[in-house]
């Protein structure tokens, strides 16, 4: 009964830092860039696009092609690096816990 009753008290526990993990994510920014950094982009850490900043250089008609490409490669950089932050997160907040390697939790 001691068992059941301490993996009750850790399964409230795991609850709790996911919602605060999910509002840390929710607020939390990111930043990504392309183009050796003529456009960049900020997203939240639930993958939000926040803003998006381009070099003027780059606001060409004949450059539309490349621009929005750039765009596209801003975005995901920051994704990714929002991402490596959840995992990091994730990882911490479950340390400790009998967790299966590769289960993702959200």
């Amino acid at each position: 009964m001691k068992d059941i009753m301490g993996m009750m008290k850790k399964a409230q526990e795991l609850q709790a830092k996911m919602q605060q993990m999910q509002a840390d994510l929710a607020s939390m920014e990111v930043g990504g860039q392309s183009g050796g950094g003529l456009v960049k982009a900020t997203l939240t850490g639930k993958g939000d696009v926040k803003a998006i900043k381009i070099d003027p250089s780059l606001l060409k008609p004949e450059d539309g092609e490349m621009l929005e490409d750039l765009i596209i490669a801003a975005c995901a950089d920051a994704k990714a690096k929002a991402e490596t932050a959840m995992q990091e997160k994730m990882a911490e907040a479950t340390k400790g816990l009998p967790i299966p390697p590769g289960m993702k939790l959200f």
